[in-house]
């Protein structure tokens, strides 16, 4: 079972100043949890997949899951509705308030912090996956369970029509369901595993033009994982850079990671 940690080291290389006060790391033991406990997160994690394209966010479900246990005691206090006919009494207000306190106080993590996903954007994984792939370090940083769930996430983020988007709420883009899917292939899925899904995903991608109508950030991580030409990008010479910032069309307008590209 999967256990969120809050505000701790445990790495010899890992430097702190506050003592890892608002650090966040969710980690696996195949020991924890009971049998009810298990039964919940699937129970989640199930409702999730069939509703994930009316509602796209996990709501940090896990995590609330936890917090209910680590934060008992806390009285959840009963919704009160106003309809417009009615005076909003003091008392209505007041216990209005204290049921936001009471409900935000069980996602408090003991370090004071709120701790939440950093979810939406599905560039930024691939990036990792594939660093870590031509690094060779795919399998020393990345445990199975950790694979497992990165399959997981994009699965439950791939579009109706197979592709994938910039982000969990954006439509199909050649460089979401690119990235997406070479990161599940990089993973370990097959082409025809995920019930489907990665031969929806190859479709999409086929059939809006291959993997060439990329944007340049595609092309160069395909290129740094050696599945495309470097000819075939788009040339970014740095010298631009020492252009006048007032010019419109400064780099500088751009992500910062076309400086990086650039070499």
């Amino acid at each position: 079972m999967w256990k969120l940690k809050i505000a701790e080291g445990g790495n010899a290389w890992l430097r702190t100043l506050n003592n890892h006060v608002g650090r966040q790391v969710w980690e696996f033991d195949p020991e924890l949890g009971s049998p009810e406990d298990l039964a919940k997160i699937e129970k989640a994690r199930e409702n999730f997949h069939n509703h994930r394209f009316e509602k796209k966010h996990s709501a940090d479900l896990l995590m609330r899951l936890q917090f209910a246990k680590e934060n008992p005691g806390v009285t959840v206090l009963p919704q009160v509705k106003v309809k417009d006919t009615e005076d909003v009494t003091e008392d209505i207000v007041t216990n209005t308030l204290r049921r936001g306190l009471s409900y935000h106080s069980t996602l408090q993590a003991h370090d004071g912090h709120w701790p939440g996903d950093y979810g939406g954007p599905m560039f930024l994984m691939p990036g990792l996956v594939i660093t870590l792939s031509i690094t060779g370090a795919l399998n020393a940083v990345l445990s199975e369970e950790h694979k497992k769930e990165m399959c997981r996430y994009i699965y439950n983020h791939q579009n109706r029509d197979g592709g994938w988007g910039l982000h969990i709420e954006g439509p199909s883009t050649m460089f979401g369901s690119v990235l997406n899917y070479v990161t599940l292939r990089l993973l370990g899925e097959g082409a025809n595993d995920g019930r489907g899904a990665m031969e929806r995903g190859r479709s999409w991608i086929l059939e809006h033009g291959g993997a060439t109508a990329l944007t340049s950030w595609g092309k160069m991580w395909l290129s740094v994982l050696g599945a495309f030409e470097w000819s075939g990008n788009n040339p970014l010479p740095p010298e631009i850079w020492l252009l006048p910032y007032i010019l419109p069309f400064h780099p500088g307008f751009c992500a910062f990671v076309h400086f990086f590209m650039k070499f």
